[in-house]
């Protein structure tokens, strides 16, 4: 432990101009392998006018595999997930450590973030109202995606001698495999997820999130040349990893406790000013609902006109809910369950927050203002798009928006810490040293993300966070199979106690 300790003392203790140097150094040192593997990972090919995304085309051909497998489960599984969450079929003495509700919060914390607020309305701003609806549909097939996962990552989690358990496609990849005979292509995939993993957690998890945090705070005060927060964003940073700390530093049980509080208040407060917003553009409704219909479809100033749409609205759900990436099952597989398909039902839930509500929400905002000034999100960046829609309506609309954003990007990095911490304890083994030497890492790279602009770094993590859905989709075509075995199992056992619960039976 010393060794990371002396370090981040001799990091905080350089002089910010020194880090700056590092900044641009670091970035120019990376470009090239950045460009390189996002060239690989986001590969675009030419289809009827459009340009698609392979990684895209991958994982939404797989979200509509699941769907149709399993019977359309994301729609028809719903009241049962509810009935779920709500308590049914909790046990405390089964394996795990958090409740059903907890570990959906966690999940809901990973991937409801900045992307909810400003990707969203980038896509309405470059696709049109379309997007939003082809979003939507994306978001619906995505459930059936997480069904998958989150089933076979609690089905094949680990259970640690402290009573603690592991989880996640890096398990199941391993342990799957092996079951079908592939073990050594099982272990080296599982590996490969689990350093994926690790790096995207620092950026995508974590210096992305803080960064954000840390600009919408200095844009409410005053901007770069005004707030007093411009030039301090170490001291930004330093607050941010203490509070990260102080939830991260009891492993899951303490991040579910807080996400089981923060995720429902955000998402309520979120969607509170948003339905405040639509209920004023009332009058914008019918024009909204009648353009993301007719965009969706019928799109002749877009390139590659209808599918150019539906492209853009399937990559911004999927950025957004992560279905297919694998990460949710690493929170999921904490619950408490001896029944893995509980939680398969649960995960349902994750996309539909995440997609189906809190990302249409902004869109709507976003459409029913382009009623009334057409045009207005021109040569605006995405939060502020959608910082100037609230703000037309409610004056203070700023300062909401930067309060949403700062507890979506905590609730985001808090999970990704304990999705990072599960993949380097796959790779290095469980233990007290390990745990926290990365927890220390972890607030150390906030404190990073939000004093210096690490572009290149970023975009590395973010491109391999995607790679990694290469081996992921692989294994749950794969493991499906035994997913529908579990769930047929399941479905028997809940047959047999509504049964038994009916009026009149013995």
């Amino acid at each position: 432990m010393k060794p990371p300790r002396v370090l981040c003392l001799l990091l905080l203790m350089l002089p910010l101009s020194a880090v700056a140097g590092v900044d641009a150094w670091i970035d120019d040192a990376m470009a090239p392998v950045t460009r390189a593997l996002s060239a690989l990972v986001f590969f675009e090919v030419p289809l009827f006018g459009a340009r698609l995304p392979l990684v895209v085309l991958w994982l939404v051909a797989a979200a509509l595999f699941f769907t149709l497998y399993f019977g359309f489960l994301n729609l028809r599984g719903l009241p049962h997930a509810l009935r779920i969450v709500r308590g049914a079929y909790h046990d405390p003495e089964h394996t795990g450590e958090v409740t059903h509700f907890q570990a959906l919060a966690t999940a809901v914390s990973g991937t409801v973030g900045i992307g909810n607020i400003g990707g969203v309305a980038v896509a309405v701003s470059v696709g049109g109202p379309g997007a939003a609806l082809w979003m939507i549909v994306a978001g619906l097939l995505g459930m059936s995606t997480k069904f998958v996962e989150c089933t076979l990552g609690t089905l094949y989690r680990r259970e640690n001698p402290d009573g603690s358990v592991s989880g996640g496609p890096m398990y199941y990849l391993e342990r799957g495999f092996a079951e079908k005979g592939r073990a050594a292509l099982g272990r080296w995939l599982g590996r490969f997820y689990a350093l994926g993993i690790v790096i995207g957690c620092m950026g995508i998890g974590n210096m992305f999130q803080a960064n954000q945090a840390y600009v919408q705070v200095v844009n409410v005060t005053g901007g770069f040349g005004g707030s007093w927060f411009g030039d301090k964003g170490w001291l930004f940073g330093l607050v941010l990893a203490a509070l990260v700390a102080l939830v991260i530093i009891g492993g899951i049980r303490s991040i579910a406790r807080v996400t089981g509080k923060v995720v429902p208040f955000m998402a309520l407060f979120y969607c509170a000013g948003a339905l405040l917003i639509l209920f004023m553009n009332r009058e914008a409704l019918p024009f909204a609902f009648h353009a993301m219909v007719d965009g969706a479809f019928n799109a002749p100033g877009m390139a590659g006109g209808a599918l150019g749409v539906m492209v853009i609205g399937f990559q911004r759900a999927v950025f957004s809910n992560e279905a297919g990436i694998g990460s949710a099952a690493i929170a999921h597989s904490a619950v408490q369950t001896n029944d893995p398909v509980t939680e398969g039902y649960v995960s349902l839930l994750e996309p539909f927050i995440d997609t189906v509500i809190i990302s249409t929400m902004t869109a709507l905002v976003i459409i029913t203002t382009l009623y009334y000034v057409p045009g207005f999100t021109e040569g605006m960046g995405g939060i502020e798009m959608t910082s100037r829609a609230f703000e037309r309506n409610v004056a203070w609309s700023p300062y909401f928006i930067a309060v949403a954003g700062f507890l979506f990007a905590f609730s985001t990095m808090i999970a990704w810490s304990y999705y990072g911490l599960k993949g380097w304890t796959y790779l290095v083994g469980e233990g007290r040293a390990a745990e926290a030497g990365f927890k220390l890492v972890f607030c150390l790279f906030v404190v990073v993300g939000s004093s210096i602009q690490l572009g290149s770094i970023l975009d590395f993590s973010d491109a391999l966070v995607f790679l990694i859905c290469v081996p992921n989709i692989i294994g749950l075509y794969l493991l499906a199979p035994v997913a529908r075995r579990e769930l047929a199992r399941h479905d028997r056992k809940a047959r047999r106690i509504a049964a038994e619960r009916a009026p009149g039976s013995s």
